[in-house]
This record gives C-alpha cells, structure tokens and sequence, in this order.
C-alpha cells in the first residue's frame, strides 16, 4: 500500500512516526495531511536505505538540488560529489538529471552516494537513448517512454517528473500563442514535439490510470511537471502556463482517487508582484497539492546570480503557500554547474526555506534566537556553534581577522560593545 492508502485507513506508517520525530510535529496530524493528498511522503518501496522526507502542509518548507551530467560533460565522480555537497549543505533531496554516460549507472551510484530522497525525469532517458541510437528525439514510441518510467521506478526513485499535463490541445494553443521566450521545459519539450510530430495525444496524459498503476505498485510521488512553465518574465500567468495548471488539477485529484501520492511543480521565471497570486491560484487549481517550485526567479537581467534572484522568489513562494523549493545555482542559464556552484545555490534556497520555517516553527525560531543572544554577549564561540555555514565562519574570521573581541567591521567602534560597557557602568 502507498503512504496515502495507508493514511487513509488511519494507519501510522513507520516513516510517518520517522518524520513527525524529526519535524517535531504530532504524527497523527501528519497522517490525516497525507490521507488528504495535502502532504506528501518520499519513500520508494525499493529505496530501502532512504530516510524518508514530507513534503507539504504542516511540514517544514523542503529544499531539492538538482545535479546531473550533460551530453557535453560526462564525469560521473563530479556528480556524486556534488550530491554530497548538496546533501551537506542542506539539501532535503537530490534530482539526478543526468543526460550523459550510462545513465542507469549513474542514476544507481547517486542513490547510493546519499541518504536522501532522490527524483529524476525519465522522459531524458528515452530521450537519450534513441540519440544514442543515432535517431531523433521524436522517433520514441510509447515503449521508449514507458520503459524509462518503469525502469526508474523499479530502481527505487522516490519522485518523479512526469509532463502529463503536456496535451495535445495545449501543444495546439501554444502553435497560435506568441510567447518571448517559448517552452524552456526539456521534458515538455520532448512531448510537445512527439505530440506535434505524431499528431497524437501525450502517451502519459492518455494512459494516466497505467501511470498511476505503476506509481502505485512503488509509491513513487509523481511530481506533475509544468512543461509550459514561463521561461522569463513577460511569459508569466499567460493561457499556457495557466491551460496546463488546470490540467494539473484534474491529474491531482484522480491520482488521489487510486491511491497514489501527488505534488505539482510550478514557475519559472515571475514578476516578483505576481507571485504570491501565482502560487494561491496554483493550490486553488490543484486541491491544496503540495506546490514544488523553481525560484522562482524575480528577474532575467543576472546571470550568474539566480541562485540570488531564485531565492528571493523562493521565499516569497514559500511564505504564500510554496512547499518545496527547487534550487537555482549561479550556472543557470549559463552552463552546467560545478560543485561551488551547488553550495551556492543549496545555501541560497536554504536561506529562503529556513526565512519561512521560522515562522511557523518554535524550534526552528529558537535558532535565530540564540544565535541573536551569541551576537549581543559578542559570544564568538557559540555564534560559531549555531551558524549554518561554518566553513564560511571561519574563512571570513581568518581573513579579516582583530585585536579586539569584536569583529574587523567596528573594532573598539563596535556599537554591542561600547553599549555592554556603559551599562556596566
């Protein structure tokens, strides 16, 4: 049975007591989130060796990292180690979107380099396989695509991006649609392109019951990909992107009648006064599914600090509903990113999770708190202690480094200290 069948009963799985212990959170309230399809548990049946994570209503703000090799850049060393880094700086999941190499190679070293949860796409798969047979993309057929889901599930992912909501209606609306930037989605431009090829109807939007059957079989949470999400800003809230959500919305709502566990992924690239709007009509369309975003990313002028622009929109996201941030790293739109890259983008997107789950959670308050205490007896020691980066703590400490207790900034000009002093008179 899947988490949610489970739930359903009034059954308190293992990994619900897991997360309720590690969030902090009474499990019972967990379980009746997940009957309801407002929380979702990552946990393949096969994934024996992950530690569960939720993600939804009632949990804490999640963040991903996405890693992966590309056609260009095969070093499979590289990737496990940026899942490493990821996972160490905070990462609650890893995505492999790996498009080189042995991909069924690297998919399982990753799921085993780490503890975490670990999604993919298997759209790129069958993708890349037929380039590797020296055809085109859109010579897959059904075969291709459902081998790809059915081996990725079989192997143990615990989430998985599938573009169900890619159709062919919609493929005809963005023919007659004049967008800025057009379909920025890889997945969802593979079956837009079937689709339009073909002319038939999205294999994963016609059989969804068989889609559901195999998520079932593993609990695998299918994350409903947004193939027409706004790839920049004056794309934003348009009739694609909207078109599509509401599509998602149904997808969302039958997957709950079987039984299997659903979250659907939103923007992209939004205008940072349309995003508290964009993520209450997307829980409005979907029923409350979790809301799992990229960024969003506020504006399109910085490349080579979106994990800056991702995580302002990140926050405001998650602050308005948003479960689950994507993170962006400073290599967006640029190239694929190195592992300095992923620490970057993992600490931006936990800065913007950790902004919001403070919020809500006394523990995660308590945090703050102390390290506020630290700062005002100028405590170096335990602001050391409670900071999130402490590699950072220490290599700035060391560079600017003073004479006096406090820091280079103020030196004996520091206002903590001349205040510390006069009230002791």
């Amino acid at each position: 049975m899947t988490q949610l069948e489970e739930a359903r009963r009034g059954v308190i799985t293992e990994e619900m007591k897991f997360i309720a212990e590690r969030e902090g959170i009474d499990a019972e309230k967990l379980r009746r989130s997940v009957a309801k399809g407002y929380t979702v548990i990552f946990h393949n049946v096969r994934h024996d060796w992950v530690k569960p994570v939720a993600v939804g209503a009632g949990v804490r703000v999640k963040v991903n990292a996405n890693i992966g090799t590309s056609r260009d850049i095969v070093d499979v060393k590289a990737e496990i180690e940026k899942a490493k880094v990821a996972v160490k700086y905070g990462a609650d999941t890893i995505m492999d979107l790996s498009t080189g190499g042995d991909l069924d190679e690297i998919r399982k070293a990753i799921m085993h380099a780490v503890d975490v949860p670990v999604g993919t796409v298997p759209i790129y798969q069958a993708a890349e396989e037929m380039l590797a047979r020296g055809r085109a993309i859109i010579d897959m057929d059904e075969d291709d695509m459902w081998k790809a889901v059915e081996k990725h599930f079989k192997d143990g992912v615990d989430f998985a991006t599938i573009h169900a909501g890619v159709t062919r209606e919609v493929v005809e609306k963005m023919k007659r649609t004049k967008r800025v930037v057009g379909m920025v989605s890889r997945g969802g431009t593979f079956i837009a392109a079937w689709i339009d090829h073909w002319d038939r109807e999205n294999p994963f939007y016609e059989n969804y019951d068989y889609l559901l059957e195999l998520a079932g079989e593993y609990d695998v949470v299918l994350s409903l990909g947004d193939g027409l999400r706004p790839g920049g800003l004056p794309d934003a809230g348009d009739e694609l992107q909207m078109s599509e959500l509401f599509t998602l919305g149904r997808l969302v709502r039958r997957a709950r009648s079987s039984g299997v566990q659903t979250m659907v992924e939103g923007p992209g690239h939004v205008p940072i006064d349309q995003i508290a709007m964009q993520v209450k009509i997307a829980k409005v369309a979907t029923d409350n599914a979790p809301f799992y975003v990229l960024g969003p990313l506020v504006t399109d002028v910085f490349p080579g600090y979106d994990h800056i622009t991702a995580a302002i929109g990140g926050a405001i996201a998650a602050l308005n509903g948003a479960d689950f941030l994507c993170y962006v790293t400073p290599a967006e739109h640029l190239g694929l990113p190195e592992g300095e890259h992923v620490r970057l983008g993992v600490i931006a997107s936990k800065i913007a999770a950790h902004a919001v789950n403070l919020t809500r959670f006394e523990r995660d308050y308590r945090l703050d708190r102390e390290m506020s205490r630290a700062r005002g007896e100028l405590n170096w020691k335990r602001q050391f202690e409670m900071a999130m980066d402490k590699e950072r703590f220490v290599e700035i400490r060391k560079e600017r480094p003073t004479s006096t207790e406090a820091c280079s900034m103020c030196g004996d000009l520091c206002a903590i200290k001349i205040v510390r002093d006069m009230m002791r008179g």
